[in-house]
């Protein structure tokens, strides 16, 4: 990706740490005092993410719209000028359900000069993540991988609100090759744990479902389109978190307003940046050409 092409995804002080393709995921402030995770509010959760996988599945469909930049010709012309744009999905913002809120954001870039194999060849490297990443991931690792499901581990460290929380999960990914310009992931978290004082002599490993409930659980889909010279990136992160009392509503709302977008533009801007670094890596040496591997095809289901 040519040094311009780098410099649309560059935002003067933004800092703002990343959570997954994945991840995504978003950051929320945790509270002084624990929570748990409730069995209505799981389900409350498995059945909104049903909706946005069913939506997932609508979009590839004959005749139906693949992205969502393509659905608003002010966000496409947006996004075509070089701009991430990132929007809280249609609805309340976040959504209350028994227990909990969940948080749903959309977010949607273009990357110009760009192949999707060279995306996939960042997004899929796993282990390297907390390079790609940093500094809020602070270890990756791949543990299984087959031709269309993928699964791998995190440590993330939220170092937002002074806190020294880091946060230990295992993610399960399932990748669609529907032809060779789109492409889409599906990724879920299978275990959350909150890590109290990481790094610190009283360190402590809170059991699933318990601790600050800032993150519970994480759910996003990740879709990509090459065409008009470039790549089309969209990240749609969903987030499971425990309540803001009332009284602090109004405080905490706007900052996790803002710590939500934020992560999805970090998360965007970074993924930018390692293509960038592969492929300049890729032609150190002189004897190597430049060239695009061949992604595996999976069929749509």
């Amino acid at each position: 990706m040519p040094s311009q092409t780098l410099q649309h995804f560059r935002h003067n002080g933004q800092r703002q740490a990343w959570l997954i393709f994945l991840l995504a995921s978003l950051q929320l402030p945790a509270h002084t005092y624990a929570a748990s995770l409730k069995s209505e509010t799981v389900a409350a959760w498995d059945a909104y993410v049903q909706t946005v996988g069913a939506t997932m599945q609508d979009r590839t469909r004959p005749g139906n719209t693949f992205l969502w930049t393509s659905e608003d010709l002010e966000r496409l012309a947006k996004v075509n000028s070089g701009e991430i744009v990132v929007a809280p999905a249609p609805g309340p913002s976040p959504r209350k359900v028994p227990g909990g809120l969940i948080h749903h954001w959309v977010g949607a870039a273009f990357l110009p000069n760009t192949k999707l194999n060279e995306i996939l060849e960042v997004t899929e490297d796993y282990d390297r993540y907390k390079e790609f990443y940093r500094p809020s991931v602070i270890a990756s690792h791949s543990v299984a991988r087959n031709a269309s499901e993928e699964k791998f581990s995190m440590l993330l460290m939220n170092k937002g609100f002074f806190l020294k929380t880091a946060l230990d999960a295992d993610y399960q990914v399932t990748n669609v090759r529907l032809d060779d310009r789109r492409f889409y992931s599906v990724t879920k978290t299978t275990r959350v744990q909150e890590i109290e004082d990481y790094s610190q002599p009283n360190e402590r490993r809170i059991p699933e479902g318990e601790g600050g409930g800032y993150i519970w659980k994480l759910f996003s889909v990740v879709r990509m389109e090459q065409r008009d010279g470039g790549v089309y990136v969209e990240v749609e992160a969903v987030a499971l978190s425990r309540e803001i009392p009332g009284a602090l509503r109004f405080m905490v709302d706007p900052v996790v307003r803002r710590v939500s977008r934020n992560s999805i533009l970090t998360s965007i801007k970074q993924t930018a940046e390692a293509v960038h670094s592969n492929l300049l890596a890729s032609t150190k040496n002189p004897s190597t050409p430049v060239q695009i591997k061949t992604a595996a095809f999976v069929p749509a289901p």
